[in-house]
This record gives C-alpha cells, structure tokens and sequence, in this order.
C-alpha cells in the first residue's frame, strides 16, 4: 500500500501515486542505449577502480545522483532509512530532532522538532550546519548528512553553524537521543487557549480535538479565542493536515493536488463542524512552518478564517510519493503539486501573513518606569464624584516598535567560532513577541464581538 503524506524541506517524505508515462519505441531503443551505458561504467569502475568498491553502495549512489538531480525532495530510500521514516511518521524515531535540506551544498535547517535535543540546544530554521565533529558537509548529499547526525543513542555530535545576524560561526554540542514526538500541547493565557502544533504525525488530529476540549472545559466560560501556533513545523501527513483544517472550517475546499496529468486531480473538502465555535483564531507562521503546516495556514487565510501573524512560511508547494521497491527500501519522487482553495501554488514563494511580525526582544522606554504626570496629581483637582481613586500608571507596557533583524544570508565557514546564542522560549509571551502580539489581537478583535444573548 502507498501511504499518503507531505513532508517539509528533504530529509523525510511523501504523497500519492503515479502510472508510468508511454513512450515510443524509438524512445525506448535510446534508453536501453543508455542503460548499457550505465552498466558499462559500472563494470569499469568495479574492475579498474583504485581500491574495491561495493556494488549495493555504487548502485545506491547512482540511483540517489540520479533522483538528486530533479529535485530536493526526490530520493532513493535504502531498507534502513525507509523503515526510519516510517518510524518518524508515528511520531517516534531516534537522532537530533532536526528537519533538514540542502542548499549550495551545504545542510540547512528547516525546523527544529520541539523538545528535542536540537530544540534545547537552541537551533533555529535558517541555520547552517557547516562542520559535523569537525569535518565539513560540503561534499556530502543530504541523505550521508543525516546518517552521521544519527547514530546511537546517548552518544554526542558537534555542529558548526552559521546564523543570519551572528558574525561568526559557532559550535553546538548535541546528545543523541529517542526522539519521541507529543505533536500537540495546549495551555491558557488568561481566557485564550494557545495550541502548538509541532507536527503532523498519526495523532495529530485526534490530540486536537482532546486539547481543544480540555482548553474550552479549563476556561470555564466562552472563551475569547485561540492562537494556533505552526512556527518550525516542518510537515508530516496530508490526511491530518486536511483533518486539522477540517476541524476549523465548516465547509469548502482545504487543498487540492494537482500532477502531470489533470485527470489525476484531487480536492479535499470541508465537513460541517468547528471545535473552534466560530471564535476568533490567530494563526502564527515562520520560515520553518513548511509543508502540511502550509496547507493548514493556507486554507485558513483563504477561507479568512484566521488571521496569520509573523513571518513568510517556508514554500514548500510540491507533493511525494513513497513507493516500496519490494525488499529494496523505497523509491520518493515528486509526483504533483498543491494549491490553496483559491488555487495559488505556494512553491518556493511560501504564504505571507495577514500580519507580519519578526520575532524581536522589546524592551520598556528609558523613563517608562517613571510615574507619569495626571490630573490627579495637580493642586486642588476636583476628586471623583463617584469616589473613585486614579490607579498607579503603567511601569511596564510601553515600549518602542521593535526592529527586524538583518536578513542577509551568511557565507557559511568553519572557523572563528563563538558561543551559541540564548534561545527564545516559544509560548511565553514574556520571550515571545510573535505570541504576545497574537494575544493581544484576539484581545482586541473580543472587544467588537457582539454580546452574548
């Protein structure tokens, strides 16, 4: 059976199937010209290579140069890595915690997995791993990249990284561990639910509705609405991004994918329900938000539905597909595209948000401390006739409109290396801006909500 899923930037995989195209026999003649080609070299470089080479691994090799070549997310499975991956799609697999791709030959960090060791030690998306235990990435294709970030459990790995805004390259020292994966959390601000979605395993929608539930049940009363929290999730499983969409919207289309031929089309539609109530949703995206994170955020916007806070979303548009190889791991190829119910391709442009908002650090106002001025402090004011007593002024909550951070890319090195930066706390709004902005537009949107009858 061909499992359905979407997958973020190229490290794991995967969507539906296709049927071979037909070729003339011409066509056909050429390719066996070129197979004997391959096989040709292949018995020369087993015979005159100068040391012994493995025929499994030469063939690995060329069956993973030939998918590299289409795509990032195209590649040859072995057994290992493809029970790996399954594995990962339930939720529970061994490593770092890091979804990955390749960029100018270099390994790019698309989404730390939450509460895991990369998250801890504070990796962020757009990082680039440079050096593993010292030795450089370049050279490497992603799949040899991710096998040495691998390994046993308990046993550490050092990372070199280049940061956007932090001039020198640093080194992470990262312990191997079980990753096992709890894809949604919730908690209460106050009479908001906040749900963070990190991925789309097997249980994502059904952990969903229990949390949303549990929220609405702690609040006690109609609460004034949820932020969705999809920033750093790299993807996972169509059927549950389709299934969490589904849970928010009472009907229309949530996404359709679209191959090489039009008759292969699919549209995934709406049921009558919200878990939401029809309250007022903040969704919250980033560059690591990718994939089926993207469908979610795209058919909410589009349906206008929520409205999205932060920065542009990874644009990840394409679909792949896991196809077994009978007893020889798997086969993942790009087999169509995606589009958001009004039919835009997000590929390699991403979803902007309703609200762009960079995750910045604010800080009170030299003199905010300070108490202000009022009439209540000059000479002979006239008081309250209701007897009421002004209440200290605000210490803490002015502060300036916070500055983005420089985008340039850095040039990734190996050398001059520092300390890693402090790590922002996602879901406490004392750390996060992003959130703490989400807050206070639901806060907002309930003072214009009409009084319940």
């Amino acid at each position: 059976m061909i499992r359905k899923i979407l997958i973020a930037a190229g490290s794991f995989a995967l969507l539906s199937t296709t049927a071979l195209t037909p070729v003339s026999a011409a066509e056909r003649k050429e390719t066996y010209k070129l197979l004997d080609l391959f096989g040709e070299v292949l018995e020369k470089v087993r015979s005159e290579y100068v040391e012994p080479v493995n025929d499994e691994e030469l063939i690995e090799a060329a069956l993973n140069g030939m998918l590299a070549s289409l795509d990032p997310h195209s590649a040859y499975l072995n057994p290992k890595n493809s029970k790996d991956m399954d594995i990962q799609t339930r939720g529970e697999f061994g490593g770092l915690g890091l979804e990955v791709t390749m960029e100018n030959g270099w390994v790019k960090v698309v989404s730390p997995i939450d509460d895991t060791p990369a998250y801890r030690a504070g990796m962020q998306p757009g990082d680039f791993v440079t050096h593993l235990d010292g030795e450089p990435v370049q050279g490497l294709s992603l799949s040899e990249a991710v096998d040495r970030m691998r390994g046993t459990v308990n046993t550490d790995i050092k990372l070199t990284v280049r940061r956007v805004g932090v001039e020198q390259p640093f080194d992470i020292k990262l312990t191997r561990a079980v990753i096992k994966v709890q894809t949604v959390k919730g908690q209460l601000h106050g009479d908001i639910g906040y749900i963070r979605i990190s991925q789309f395993s097997a249980t994502t929608h059904a952990d969903l509705v229990r949390i949303m539930g549990q929220l609405k049940k702690d609040i006690g009363k109609t609460p004034t609405g949820f932020v969705i929290d999809l920033r750093n999730n790299p993807g996972g499983l169509l059927d549950q991004a389709v299934a969490v969409s589904d849970d928010f919207l009472d009907k229309g289309e949530i996404v359709s994918t679209r191959s090489r031929r039009p008759e292969d089309t699919q549209r995934f539609n709406a049921r009558p329900g919200d878990i939401a109530d029809g309250l007022p949703l903040v969704v919250l995206i980033n560059d690591g938000s990718a994939s089926a994170s993207e469908i979610v955020a795209g058919a909410l916007q589009d349906h206008k539905r929520a409205v999205l806070l932060g920065t542009r979303s990874f644009g990840k548009g394409s679909v792949q597909t896991l196809m077994p190889l009978h007893g020889h791991g798997s086969l993942r190829l790009t087999t169509a595209r995606y589009y958001t119910p009004s039919g835009r391709s997000i590929q390699a442009v991403g979803i902007e948000p309703d609200i762009k908002a960079q995750q910045s650090k604010v800080e009170p106002i030299a003199g905010a401390a300070v108490e202000r001025r009022s009439e209540a402090s000059l000479r002979k004011a006239l008081p309250n006739p209701n007897g009421d007593k002004a209440k200290p002024a605000d210490k803490d909550k002015a502060a300036p409109e916070p500055k983005a951070p420089e985008s340039k890319a850095p040039e990734p090195k190996g050398e001059g290396k520092t300390e890693a930066p402090t790590p922002i706390k996602l879901g406490d709004p004392a750390q996060d801006y992003q959130l703490a902005r989400a807050l206070d537009l639901l806060r907002g949107l309930s003072l214009y909500r009409p009084a319940q009858r």
